[in-house]
Order: C-alpha cells, then sequence, then structure tokens
C-alpha cells in the first residue's frame, strides 16, 4: 500500500516520553498503540505529579479553614481556574469548576426548566440542538422540552456529514430561546459554523451554548471572539484527569442563572427558614470541590501551551489526512463523511459486513486502542443507517507509524472477515 508522507509538526518521540501510558504492554505482549482520546487523552507526567503533589504537600478542603494548608489549597484551586479560563480566552469569574462536561451542560438545561427562574422556557417557545449532538447535549433538553412544554427541534446533517443549513432561517426563529451545539463532532469530526449560527441566533435573542469538548483539546478556542453565551468541556479530554469539567458562560447569564446543587460553600447567609447564595461562580460549586483535580488540569494547560495549539492542530490534520488517504485504498471500508471541508481528528468508519465490535477485538489483539458502538450519539447513528462504528482519533502524541499500525491490522480484519 503506497501512501502520502507527511513532515511532522511536532517531536513526537519527545512528547511521547512525557506519557508513561505509552509503554504500557497490551494483551499479547503488544505495544499500545492508542487511538481514542476523542473519549479521554492520556496524561503526562506534569499532570500525575501536580494532582499526587497536591493531596502530598497541600491535601486540604477550599474556601474554608484559616491554617496554612487551607489558604495554599485554596490559592491553588483560584490560580488553576484563572489559568484553565484564560486558556480558553475567559475571565476567572466566568470559570464554573464541575465533574464534567455532562453535569455543566445539565447546568445550563436546569436553568430553563426551573420555576421562577427568568429563563424559565414556557409551551410555544424553541430549543435548537443538531442531529449530530452527544446524548449530553440532547437529552437535557429533552427533559427540559417536557418539563416545560417547550418545542425541541433540531438541525439536519448533509450525507456529507456537516450541518443542513438550507432551512436555518425558518429553524431559527422569533420563538427559539436556545441554541445548543457541537462545536466539533465527536463521531465525525465535522466543524461546526459557530460564527453563522450564532449571528442567527442573536438575531433572535437567543443563547447560544457551544459543547467544545473535541474542540478545546485540539484546537485554539477563544470564548471572547466566539459570540456565545456558554461552552463547556472536560479536562480528561484535554489531557487533564478525569472527575473535572468545565462551564464558562457570560456573567450575565451566571446571574441570571438559579444554582444547580445547594449546600456548603455555595451560600452568603443561611438561617433556619431561608438561606441566600453567593455570586458566580461560587454559588454553582457546592461541596467540597476536585481541588486536586483543578490543579492537575492547570498543569495540562501548561503542557499544552508548551507544545502550541497551533502545532497540535496542524499534527493531528497531517494524520489525518494520512488516515483517511490509507482508509480510502481498503475495499469494503466505508469511512463516514471522509470529505469534510473542516473536520478534526476523529474519523469513523464500517467494514462490510463486520460488526464494530469484531473489528475493535481485532484489533486490540495487535494491541491498538480504538472505539467502538454507537459513541453517545444514537440519532446520528440512525441517520447514517447504522447501529455503531468504529472510531479511530488521535493527539499530539500519536505518529505516522501507528497509523501504518493501524492499518496493517484493519487488513488482517479484512482478510479474517473475508471482506471483498
Amino acid at each position: 500500500m503506497t501512501l502520502i508522507s507527511h513532515k511532522i509538526a511536532l517531536d513526537v518521540m519527545s512528547i511521547r516520553r512525557d506519557f508513561p501510558i505509552l509503554e504500557v504492554k497490551m494483551r499479547n505482549n503488544k505495544d499500545l498503540v492508542y487511538l481514542d482520546s476523542a473519549a479521554t487523552s492520556q496524561k503526562p507526567n506534569s499532570v500525575l505529579q501536580a494532582e499526587a503533589r497536591f493531596y502530598e504537600q497541600v491535601n486540604s478542603g477550599v474556601h474554608r479553614g484559616a491554617h496554612y494548608l487551607a489558604e495554599l489549597a485554596t490559592d491553588q484551586y483560584e490560580t488553576a481556574r484563572a489559568k484553565v479560563a484564560n486558556f480558553v480566552g475567559a475571565k476567572p469569574e466566568q470559570l464554573v469548576i464541575t465533574k464534567n462536561a455532562t453535569e455543566s451542560l445539565n447546568l445550563l438545561a436546569y436553568a430553563f426548566a426551573t420555576q421562577n427562574s427568568s429563563l424559565l422556557l414556557k409551551p410555544g417557545d424553541e430549543i435548537l440542538v443538531t442531529e449530530m449532538e452527544h446524548h449530553a447535549n440532547l437529552v437535557p433538553w429533552q427533559q427540559v422540552a417536557e418539563k416545560t412544554g417547550a418545542k425541541l427541534r433540531w438541525i439536519p446533517i448533509t450525507p456529507a456529514g456537516e450541518l443542513d443549513l438550507s432551512n436555518i432561517s425558518e429553524l431559527i426563529n422569533k420563538k427559539t430561546k436556545v441554541i445548543s451545539f457541537t462545536h466539533m463532532s465527536n463521531v465525525l469530526g465535522t466543524i461546526t459554523p459557530v460564527a453563522q449560527i450564532a449571528s442567527l441566533a442573536k438575531s433572535v435573542g437567543a443563547k447560544v451554548f457551544l459543547d467544545a469538548c473535541q474542540s478545546v483539546p485540539h484546537m485554539s478556542v477563544d470564548f471572547a471572539t466566539l459570540n456565545v453565551d456558554a461552552i463547556v468541556f472536560s479536562a480528561h479530554k484535554m489531557l487533564g484527569p478525569l472527575g473535572v469539567g468545565m462551564l464558562v458562560a457570560t456573567e450575565e447569564l451566571l446571574d441570571e442563572m438559579p444554582p444547580f446543587l445547594t449546600g456548603g460553600s455555595m451560600i452568603e447567609m443561611v438561617s433556619m427558614d431561608k438561606s441566600t447564595f453567593a455570586k458566580a461562580p461560587k454559588k454553582f460549586e457546592a461541596g467540597t470541590p476536585n481541588a486536586a483535580g483543578i490543579v492537575a488540569t492547570a498543569a495540562a494547560v501548561d503542557y499544552l501551551n508548551k507544545i502550541g495549539m497551533n502545532n497540535i492542530q496542524a499534527h493531528e490534520e497531517h494524520l489525518t489526512e494520512y488516515l483517511l488517504a490509507g482508509l480510502a485504498q481498503m475495499p469494503g471500508v466505508q469511512v463516514f463523511a471522509p470529505n469534510l471541508i473542516e473536520r478534526g481528528s476523529p474519523v469513523s468508519f464500517a467494514v462490510a459486513g463486520v460488526h464494530p465490535h469484531d473489528v475493535g477485538q481485532v484489533l486490540d489483539d495487535d494491541g491498538i486502542a480504538i472505539r467502538v458502538g454507537h459513541h453517545c450519539a444514537w440519532p446520528l447513528m440512525k441517520k447514517l443507517n447504522v447501529t455503531a462504528t468504529s472510531r479511530v482519533s488521535t493527539y499530539l502524541y500519536n505518529e505516522q507509524s501507528e497509523i501504518d499500525a493501524f492499518l496493517t491490522s484493519l487488513e488482517r480484519v479484512r482478510s479474517f472477515f473475508g471482506v471483498k
């Protein structure tokens, strides 16, 4: 098989030495080829060490206690908040720390279904999503529509895997109150036209929310220039730890939103019959936060900044182009949306007559980790006329030889199952 070659934009061998998990042997004593970063990314030593160091040297609850460790913990927590906020072009007071992006999206949705909220939707109002949403940005809005009587509508996708905007002026109208959509599809890699949608939304006074879980780790994202009201993203997809999510929103929206969880740390005053709440972001951070996690997330931001987001994006573009060229030469392999004008690294495909789980099993025997299944996007699977797909997704620590290993293993899948 003859494939195009590319100039590698990063010193990948040096980067790989920072990720201890890449030395782990898989079943059959195979080297790990990790191609599942759209699900969760691996963590460099600096991130692992930052989290361990917090527990070893600082461990204390934040925003409480007058002793030295409590002061250190609070300072590190708020310093990390500022660093992560700055990474996406926001101010510290605009960043709410949650346990994952799903919670962040539910926090947003909750505000539109809560009685006495100034944002409460009513029958006749409309919520707009897209046909390519992750369940985390669909199910909460389904629940809001059910509770309030608002109507849920969606932007369809074209056969090419892009949003079909041919009817967008009808979909975005005076009844539209919320538009919530993905910045980059976790299945197809489609990068959506945020500026166009946001501009139309603002013209009718709708709030605009962006699921940036797949974009923030892989490209420069600047909240201040996106013209949206909120974005959400997850630490674990951007070299950070599990269990840390982010919600970045305008200060006006945060002031309007009621708290999602109540209890300690988010209050201003409490009596036996009434409570008042602190200002954002604290009013959305009830209980003891994952301080070690956000400190480690700040270390991930440092690592990404050191490499450079433009360099990371260019490197992934090289690998994705190389991957797509290889898949195009394989009979019986269907790539979904292979010719996107703007795309990220997720590439979904199907092998004729072979269930994706069988594809994944053969690859796993060769030490190659990919994602198989519906990718928490059942409506999109239905639109693609499949029950599941196999998905490859790369990141800064992947090298071209790993794409070669994947393509060789996929040839073994075709041969084993007799795919012509």
